[in-house]
């Protein structure tokens, strides 16, 4: 299968409908360029539910995926995007690579570079590490998470997810609950379902919400039950004890007491409220089992289905300009 999607007024115009060479941040992103690469993921959706899950536009492109820190569903999501385009995938092994030998950052973005690939997915830990890569190579880069920074594709799966389960964005009451502070995922989600127009909340324990965190345009809830209370989404965030260099909550089993979502605490929610969290979950930490799995509510499956069509469509739309699509090159 190879078929061409509708071309819409603009690239039917000669106009960029997403003028950007990089996908590094939902910061910087208009409105009208976040829905369009929400509208291109719905095509893939289809793809993937079907038997037939491969389309061969991306065929002889080269797609390096280089996580400098751990992760499964993201690398994952990313290879199996890449491969249901027909692109050449390749993981690179950064535990036994140079970077190991004391290869510095800017090295190793020359030396990706020189492999041409077409497109590089970068996950690291040090914010702004994606940007600095970008800046050295001649292909798209994508940020799969740096730092503290921003996870956008993350953040776009997850306004997919909520705008196919709700019919819309715009109007709702999120609440990003927990780990705030640690969180590039919930920076990204300010950013994007503040851009479209939602109402957004941020709730957790004064340690773990960044200071002025009302800048970005949110409401800041130390209350769980009253940032809770008729949220249309709820949207739970790990406790990323990893990045953490002291002691920011008691113990994990109070966490659970005072910020964990259990069915009791989720009714202070909207009687439809949409449960999310983008993964992995501690269950019985920031979430209780029994949401999680309940399928009535919670949206976390679905929101790794979305994750493998908005990253075709990312990697579709990136490369538009050097494949020479019409109106792109």
């Amino acid at each position: 299968m190879s078929s061409a999607p509708p071309r819409s007024r603009d690239e039917r115009l000669g106009v960029h409908p997403f003028p950007h060479r990089h996908l590094l941040g939902i910061a910087g992103l208009a409105p009208h360029e976040i829905l369009y690469l929400l509208d291109e993921a719905e095509q893939w959706i289809a793809l993937n539910r079907s038997t037939a899950k491969r389309d061969d536009r991306l065929h002889g492109l080269t797609q390096i995926n280089a996580f400098f820190e751990n992760s499964t569903r993201t690398l994952l999501s990313f290879e199996i995007a890449g491969k249901r385009l027909g692109m050449d995938v390749v993981n690179m092994a950064v535990a036994t690579s140079s970077v190991k030998k004391g290869e510095t950052l800017i090295d190793t973005a020359i030396t990706l570079n020189a492999m041409r690939p077409d497109v590089i997915v970068i996950r690291h830990d040090a914010s702004g590490a994606v940007r600095l890569i970008a800046d050295k190579v001649d292909c798209p880069v994508l940020n799969a998470g740096d730092g503290r920074h921003e996870h956008p594709t993350q953040a776009l799966l997850d306004a997919l997810t909520i705008r196919r389960r709700k019919g819309r964005i715009a109007g709702l009451t999120v609440a990003i609950c927990g780990d705030v502070l640690h969180s590039r995922v919930a920076r990204s989600n300010i950013l994007a379902l503040g851009t479209l127009g939602a109402d957004v909340r941020v709730v957790g324990p004064p340690t773990l919400l960044p200071p002025q965190i009302e800048r970005m345009g949110v409401t800041r809830f130390t209350d769980f039950d009253a940032g809770l209370e008729g949220a249309d989404v709820v949207m739970m965030l790990r406790l990323q004890s990893e990045r953490m260099d002291g002691a920011f909550v008691p113990s994990p089993r109070e966490y659970h007491a005072l910020y964990g979502l259990t069915a009791e605490r989720l009714a202070r929610a909207a009687p439809d409220a949409l449960v999310m969290h983008p993964g992995p979950m501690n269950r019985g930490v920031e979430i209780a089992s029994d949401v999680a799995d309940d399928l009535n509510r919670s949206a976390i499956p679905e929101q790794v289905e979305m994750g493998v069509a908005l990253r075709m469509a990312c990697l579709d739309v990136l490369t538009r300009g050097q494949r020479g699509v019409e109106g792109w090159a």
